[in-house]
């Protein structure tokens, strides 16, 4: 590097370091808060309307029933539909409402299960996404193992937005954090370099979500 340019990438680096410090001196050395005050997207005017238009958008299939006995039967109904015939739920509030009725697997033949049936812990509109945890009845695998997922959820358990899951989940736990928690955006999915989409690849490769009050 001749003189010249030495000079000049001398007087460059001091204006650098200049801003830098000046800078510093004007927070005290302190990173400033984020500002959350403004939205990326806009507030959902209808949390349900908004989760379903945007569930189906990844690939999701969703039913709202008026009531558990209304879900039950639409249960029954894409069981006999899609011919599943080993299907898991150790949720004991499920269990119930499905009244003993639906042909369930144990834990010992769960190598074969088809279709799992759990609860969560919250929908989030504005992404169409399911938040489940560890923290649920029926633990980790029946999330991610069976190639098919059934999610049972009230209306209430709607938010806008994922930091509003995240904040009710913090204070619905407080100090006792689940060891795992979930965001579901539609069936498992993923692309090799000429972006051949495969369904299925590291979990289930359909998701039905089913909404009761």
């Amino acid at each position: 590097m001749d003189k010249t340019h030495k000079d000049k990438s001398d007087k460059a680096r001091e204006r650098i370091l200049s801003r830098l410090k000046g800078a510093c001196e004007n927070t005290n050395g302190l990173t400033p808060d984020a500002s959350w005050s403004v939205r990326v997207f806009p507030q959902p005017m209808n949390l349900l309307e908004t989760f379903i238009e945007e569930f189906k958008k990844v690939s999701g299939h969703v039913f709202v029933c008026e009531d558990t006995m209304e879900l039950a039967q639409t249960l029954d109904e894409l069981r006999a539909k899609n011919a599943w015939k080993y299907i898991f739920c150790v949720d004991d509030e499920l269990k119930t409402m499905l009244n003993g009725n639906f042909p369930l697997i144990d834990k010992s033949d769960f190598v074969n299960v088809e279709v799992s049936i759990t609860r969560c812990e919250y929908l989030i509109a504005r992404s169409g996404s399911v938040l489940v945890s560890s923290a649920q009845q029926s633990g980790r695998r029946a999330n991610v193992f069976p190639p098919i997922h059934v999610v049972i959820a009230r209306q209430n358990q709607l938010v806008p937005f994922l930091e509003d899951a995240i904040h009710q989940f913090k204070e619905k736990y407080s100090e006792d954090l689940p060891s795992q928690a979930t965001v579901i955006t539609g069936p498992s999915r993923t692309a090799d370099i000429e972006k051949t989409l495969v369904m299925g690849a590291h979990g289930p490769k359909e998701l039905f979500v089913l909404i009761h009050k």
